[in-house]
């Protein structure tokens, strides 16, 4: 078995390698920004990478979610920061909140992903598409304000988010333009059918291509054009450090003696319950996005989640969840199996203990270019006309999740998303579980399904439609349930019959249920 295994990850090491790559290098500013966001030691992001490639990516029932620090939790985080007034007291919290996610995973909590409906998904990764590809553009231009905001959901920041982009057309750096829009070629040229004909082509990522043309071309303008180049600022900064000794001071320890503060108890609690949502809600997305159409043991989920948070904060991390954005990349840069993430997470750990000074040559724009990419993948304009085309019950739910997202948070925006959908499927159960036809002679009430008390009010106005001195035929053949609402409102309806001379055939129905 084990053996099969190994052969089973060996086969599909040519495609999961590029698209670890692929991860690493969309993970890697993410993970500084987010820790910086959050107000935590900018190491702490990285741990909280490094612990979600290494360990979660093997204890997750998921071939292609990547797990790491959430923009979405920042919030939330920088909060219960400044409110313990200790980053090693908020350890413990993410250690606590971790075992809750285990217990969650035992009493099978995870069943509330499939809750989600397939088109409330959609709406949530083309709503992170369009984030990502609004706070991308100034990122593009050379104009890297915040790099914290890059993965995170609008959440009070639309206006800022359209703001930036209004200050970055007054703030182009041609030097980042030009690095953007060269990687850009490179990545829709390499994705291209003639481009893929070549071997070479198939084997080293576009990304990997993309980043190194932004170092060579900054290393060069630097030397003779440095009127074109981009400066420090606008490149990937990594605290070097000289030996193990400074790479071992960067962790640090819970301090379990704030297991005494009764609020390390409501935050591990916070903690727990938004990052498994948001994890079901990414590792659903997930789903649908496989190729293969996996699905994921959600329980499992959990349990890997909550692993990884209770190593991830023994460490000095931040809280981890399944991060959409990155198993996005991983998925569209040919990621398929758990390698690829279990690379991208070795690749964070050597990026820190041997690369940095190579990794900080890095231009942020070029890093925007790979991620507009992900966006407008996520985001396709064909993806709004096929909705359209199904009908206003799939399109609204879509386009209503989406708007909510752009302009509240992941977490409410899916929430008013799943209402607006709950209505539809409401609506068509209500006219399809009960019909009425009348025939020259009678009438026939059918019901088609299941009919639950929702339907009540339908079924009296249809009984009022019935003319005096008619016959009708009640046939509930197909239903195996029907609710005891419905059943007395027969009940009525057959006692007032004989009063207007209506004759009732009923077919389906035992005479125990109507008396």
């Amino acid at each position: 078995m084990i053996h099969k295994h190994i052969n089973y990850y060996l086969s599909h090491i040519k495609q999961d390698i590029p698209a670890g790559v692929v991860v690493f290098l969309v993970a890697l500013p993410l993970c500084l920004g987010i820790a910086m966001a959050s107000g935590a030691p900018i190491f702490s992001g990285l741990i909280a990478g490094i612990v979600g490639g290494v360990f979660v990516s093997w204890a997750s029932g998921s071939q292609l979610s990547v797990s790491g620090p959430a923009a979405g939790l920042t919030v939330i985080v920088l909060g219960a920061i400044e409110q313990l007034g200790s980053y090693a007291g908020f350890l413990v919290c993410v250690v606590l909140g971790g075992i809750l996610q285990i217990i969650l995973g035992y009493l099978r909590a995870g069943i509330i992903g499939a809750f989600f409906p397939n088109v409330v998904i959609k709406g949530m990764l083309t709503a992170i598409g369009l984030i990502l590809i609004i706070k991308q553009l100034p990122h593009a231009v050379g104009y890297d304000k915040a790099w914290e905001g890059d993965e995170s959901y609008m959440n009070e920041t639309a206006g800022d988010s359209f703001m930036d982009i209004f200050n970055a057309m007054s703030a182009i750096s041609i030097g980042g333009t030009f690095i953007a829009l060269g990687a850009l070629t490179i990545l829709i040229l390499w994705d291209t059918a003639y481009f893929k004909r070549f071997r070479l082509v198939r084997l080293i990522p576009g990304a990997l291509v993309a980043v190194s043309w932004g170092v060579l071309y900054n290393i060069v303008t630097l030397q003779w054009f440095p009127d074109y180049s981009v400066s420090k600022e606008h490149l990937v900064s990594l605290t070097i450090t000289k030996n193990m000794s400074e790479f071992a001071d960067l962790f640090m320890l819970p301090d379990f003696s704030f297991l005494m503060n009764p609020q390390v108890y409501v935050i591990a609690f916070t903690l727990a319950i938004i990052a498994s949502l948001e994890t079901l809600l990414s590792v659903e997305a997930v789903d649908k996005l496989d190729p293969l159409k996996r699905t994921a043991p959600t329980n499992r989920e959990l349990k890997a989640q909550g692993m990884g948070n209770i190593i991830s904060g023994l460490l000095g991390g931040l809280p981890i969840t399944a991060v959409i954005v990155r198993s996005s990349a991983n998925i569209n840069s040919g990621g398929c199996t758990r390698m690829s993430s279990f690379v991208h997470g070795i690749l964070l750990l050597l990026s820190v203990l041997f690369f940095t000074s190579i990794l900080n040559l890095i231009p942020l724009a070029c890093l925007a270019a790979i991620l507009l990419q992900i966006g407008y993948k996520l985001a396709k304009p064909q993806l709004f006309i096929e909705l359209y085309k199904l009908g206003w019950s799939q399109f609204l739910p879509f386009i209503i999740t989406v708007v909510a997202i752009l302009v509240t948070d992941l977490l409410q925006g899916v929430i008013i998303g799943i209402a607006v959908g709950l209505y539809f499927v409401i609506r068509t159960n209500y006219h399809r579980s009960i019909s009425l036809h009348k025939d020259e002679d009678h009438y026939t009430l059918t019901m088609h399904k299941d009919v639950s008390f929702l339907n009540k009010a339908l079924l009296r106005n249809m009984l009022l439609e019935i003319d005096e001195n008619s016959v009708l035929i009640i046939d509930a053949s197909k239903a195996k349930f029907i609710d005891f609402d419905i059943q007395e409102a027969l009940r009525d309806f057959l006692k007032a019959a004989p009063d207007d001379n209506i004759k009732v055939e009923i077919y389906g129905l035992s005479e125990g249920q109507l008396l």
